[in-house]
């Protein structure tokens, strides 16, 4: 008697805890009863930054605002250093980061990736006094070369893959790490283009493009997301598959990357 009774409260706590869970509130319904989506984001331009009044613009700015009108809420935007967005998101600072963080297996040990909704790759801008005429990786690979990356961002991978022998030196702010190569104290910054290509067109008499502009990497861009909430994954995957199918991230991509129509709001 005594185990059947152990037993039944056993399958009894067990079934408790089922309805437990299932009546608690996943992400997405969190979102909508709150009537805000939190986005973290960071300056990365093109991808996020801010116009000459001081709202932020950008594709990613684009991409989350749609996101947050199709579900009927508001979008608020928290601006947080890319080294430490990944541990804002986990202590529960905003729901998602939309920001043109690339889906790698490191970050995906800490976070739950969506499907990709847009491709970036590395390029490399150089300085013109201290790296003249080079226009090879191999170029870059040696021990008295020094490279700039954003602290955290997958530029940080890539110059030590691609370029092992370098001096990889980090900054916070992605425009520190630039300036360091205008102001030539680096030999090149490795980012995510078209970044280096606006660099070079700002900076013409210091700075140019070793690969032509070519990327040397493929990464494929994605949201992420606190672990343990699956539906929330399918919830975001299954938009980036309508607006893919729309064409209207296409579209995004092609203003913000290929043209030049969004720098007057910056001038």
């Amino acid at each position: 008697m005594r185990r059947a009774w152990v037993l039944a409260l056993v399958a009894l706590v067990a079934i408790a805890g089922l309805v437990g869970a299932q009546a608690k509130d996943g992400l997405i319904d969190e979102i909508v009863k709150r009537g805000v989506l939190k986005v973290g984001v960071d300056v990365f331009v093109p991808w996020v930054f801010k116009d000459k009044a001081g709202n932020l613009v950008g594709f990613e700015i684009d991409v989350a605002s749609r996101l947050a009108k199709e579900m009927g809420v508001k979008v608020e935007f928290v601006e947080t250093k890319w080294s430490g967005i990944i541990p804002a998101l986990l202590t529960n600072k905003f729901d998602v980061i939309i920001g043109g963080m690339g889906s790698t297996t490191e970050r995906s040990l800490k976070v739950n990736f969506t499907n990709p909704y847009d491709y970036s790759g590395m390029s490399i801008c150089a300085s013109k006094k201290m790296a003249p005429g080079w226009s090879r990786l191999e170029d870059f690979n040696k021990p008295n070369v020094i490279l700039t990356v954003r602290t955290g961002a997958t530029p940080v991978a890539a110059a030590k893959k691609f370029m092992p022998r370098a001096q990889v030196r980090q900054f916070d702010d992605e425009a520190q790490a630039y300036q360091e190569v205008v102001n030539g104290r680096a030999h090149a910054c490795v980012s995510s283009q078209p970044g280096p290509e606006n660099w070079v067109n700002e900076h013409p008499d210091q700075l140019y493009l070793p690969l032509g502009g070519k990327t040397f990497t493929k990464e494929p861009i994605a949201f992420a997301l606190r672990k343990g909430d699956p539906e929330a994954v399918i919830f975001f995957n299954n938009w980036i598959t309508r607006m893919d199918w729309e064409g209207w991230l296409e579209e995004r991509h092609q203003y913000w990357f290929t043209g030049n129509e969004w720098k007057k709001l910056t001038q």
